[in-house]
């Protein structure tokens, strides 16, 4: 069977992988890919937010299965175009696409269907999100309702940061994604990352990860796309994962079919870990990054059957493997980042990273200019490691990161520091 993926960064490097490694594979292209994915996939030039242009790729190159990584294409319906074209394809519809695409339709299912969420207001003008502001206690949460690639989320901790994120939002700061707004109350407690694949009416739990979305050690500064993760979550026990799909993944697979537009791809609950059980932070349509690294590191089993059984309905009958082992990423980013990234150095020494035992570089945002190897993006390599504890992984994925010379390069020194310190037993 021919691949064709869809992304450009590391995530869909840690799909690409995975993939390559399938017995079913013939032939794996990515569009538009990056400098990593070109060492296990053809990357092509594409344009993935036309349609047609995939569809005639996919009838040219004999595609059997396109597998969409980021959240983009598939709010704008690509997954409804190959659907049309007959194409058989993971990620979810357009419709189904909403749980991620707008915050507000999330927050509104989870009312009707009773799945723990925090309480929220949507407003469509300042006015009115200002008056609901009055009225709150904070810490509060204000955040842009639709996609803003991470960085549309304020924790405020007083009504003045609140206040200037809503307006923020309303002056055009995200774009079309700050059209509206959402408030909701701030909840206490642990996050985890919570993945489930769905073919429409089955759902299948897939491995716990933890990330970090502070840009400092610490967890400090502002909120980023996710500077490291681990997996598995210690904080997510089996009851945990139990509650999580009896209250909050099997509800939402019910409703959304029970609407008219069931939800087949793969689910990622942002969880808050509360004194009253977890409850819903949001919802993406997509693998998680830099979740996804962690996560293909430990998987035993071959994916590419996986992601073919939820776009055939037949999870019902399936079931992973999953490594015992610790997986740990540390992000590298552009010095800059999670504002305006300088882009275009040199980056060297990865070979030696390499070297490290069970570490795999994870490439995000990077290109090739003849032998050179240059940053083409935020947030840039993903240095992933293996090993038996959290400690361990993280001291794998450090001893990688010092052999890395890129000083126009940064990195969180302390990814993995909650499990670190979490009591055993």
């Amino acid at each position: 069977m021919n691949v064709l993926l869809i992304g450009s960064g590391g995530r869909e490097h840690a799909l690409a992988w995975t993939l390559s490694a399938s017995p079913l594979l013939d032939k794996l292209y990515c569009a538009p890919g990056n400098a990593g994915i070109a060492e296990v996939a053809e990357c092509v030039v594409l344009d993935t937010a036309n349609a047609d242009a995939v569809i005639n790729f996919c009838a040219l190159f004999n595609i059997g299965f396109v597998v969409i990584g980021p959240e983009a294409p598939l709010v704008a319906g690509l997954g409804d175009a190959l659907r049309a074209a007959d194409i058989k394809h993971f990620g979810p519809s357009k419709a189904a696409a909403q749980l991620e695409g707008s915050k507000g339709y999330t927050k509104d299912l989870c009312r009707a269907h009773n799945i723990p969420t925090a309480a929220y207001g949507r407003f469509t003008e300042a006015a009115s999100a200002h008056a609901y502001l009055s009225t709150q206690p904070v810490p509060i949460v204000v955040k842009a309702d639709g996609l803003a690639a991470g960085k549309g989320v304020t924790i405020a901790m007083t009504h003045a940061e609140a206040a200037a994120a809503i307006d923020a939002c309303f002056s055009g700061a995200f774009g079309q994604a700050g059209a509206e707004v959402v408030i909701e109350d701030f909840l206490e407690g642990e996050e985890a990352s919570f993945f489930a694949l769905c073919d429409g009416r089955h759902a299948l739990a897939l491995a716990t990860a933890q990330d970090h979305k502070r840009v400092g050690d610490g967890d400090t500064g502002p909120n980023t796309g996710g500077m490291g993760a681990y997996s598995p979550a210690p904080v997510m026990t089996k009851a945990l994962i139990e509650q999580t799909m009896r209250e909050i993944i099997q509800p939402t697979v019910a409703a959304m079919a029970e609407r008219g537009t069931p939800f087949q791809g793969v689910l990622f609950a942002g969880l808050m870990l509360t004194k009253d059980g977890p409850k819903l932070i949001e919802y993406n349509v997509r693998f998680g990054d830099p979740e996804t690294q962690v996560l293909m590191m430990r998987l035993q089993s071959d994916l590419l059957p996986a992601l073919l059984a939820t776009a055939d309905g037949n999870l019902d009958t399936f079931s992973l493997r999953w490594s015992d082992d610790v997986a740990l990423t540390v992000v590298m980013a552009a010095n800059g980042y999670p504002g305006p990234p300088q882009k275009g150095s040199e980056i060297r020494g990865l070979e030696a990273a390499k070297r490290i035992d069970d570490v795999q570089i994870f490439h995000a945002g990077t290109r090739r200019d003849g032998d050179r190897l240059l940053a083409d993006g935020g947030r840039v390599l993903n240095v992933t490691a293996r090993a038996k504890t959290v400690s361990e992984a993280q001291a794998h994925a450090y001893a990688a990161i010092a052999e890395i010379d890129w000083p126009e390069g940064f990195c969180r020194k302390d990814i993995g520091w909650r499990a670190i310190l979490r009591p055993k037993g």
